[in-house]
């Protein structure tokens, strides 16, 4: 077989991110044991499109990152899209709690993480060292996990503003794999408002729906 490249640096990078075409019949094992994989992340092309096929033990995500290609390509579909979170739905209590914490903090902004253990699937709620935390700026770190635990939702606050992700949310989520939210309004008597998204290698797409159990959609 050709080598990709000579480059053993290079190498390495590409087969941590590999690239497979679809075979127009029957399957590909090298894209099942992708899509079957506990992490790990790479792209299907096929004749209709390039698919991320992005995995972590958390969520299972199949995405388009293009669209069709306009030279003929004897190549197979890339599948339809999926986006499942293998942990399961957020028990709604620990959404409930958070909501109460950073109500607690006004009028300044909060933090929590949503954590989850793969061993025993139990969920947890982190609060995380704050470093800085006004009406209008947060600055809060990201724990360090012992094994077993993978952070599913990172989120915080906007207290009496709106909920929106600002350029420096863009940039500390541009190099993660998460859910990020953020809840803003949070006196109002029609609040709090949730903006939402699923931070995936570089990209920032919408949630399909609400992560939390007894919740049907995302804002």
């Amino acid at each position: 077989m050709t080598m990709l490249t000579d480059d053993p640096t290079a190498a390495a990078v590409l087969a941590a991110v590999p690239c497979y075409p679809v075979p127009p019949h029957g399957r590909s094992p090298a894209l099942d044991a992708l899509r079957g994989a506990r992490s790990g992340h790479g792209l299907a092309v096929g004749n209709d499109g390039v698919m991320l096929i992005l995995r972590r033990p958390w969520l299972a995500l199949d995405v388009p990152i293009s669209g069709p290609i306009t030279a003929y390509l004897p190549y197979g579909g890339m599948g339809a899209p999926r986006a499942d979170l293998r942990c399961g739905l957020i028990p709604a209590v620990h959404l409930a709690g958070i909501l109460d914490h950073f109500r607690a903090a006004l009028p300044n902004e909060a933090a929590a993480f949503l954590l989850w253990n793969e061993a025993s699937g139990e969920f947890a709620v982190n609060l995380p060292a704050i470093d800085e935390a006004t009406p209008t700026r947060l600055v809060y770190r990201t724990p360090a996990l012992p094994p077993d635990w993978h952070l599913v939702c990172d989120i915080h606050s906007h207290g009496h503003s709106s909920a929106f992700f600002s350029a420096t949310d863009d940039a500390d989520d541009a190099h993660a794999t998460k859910i990020s939210l953020v809840f803003g309004r949070l006196d109002a008597s029609d609040g709090p408002v949730m903006a939402s998204r699923l931070c995936a290698v570089g990209m920032f797409l919408p949630l399909p729906r609400s992560p939390f159990s007894g919740e049907c959609d995302a804002a």
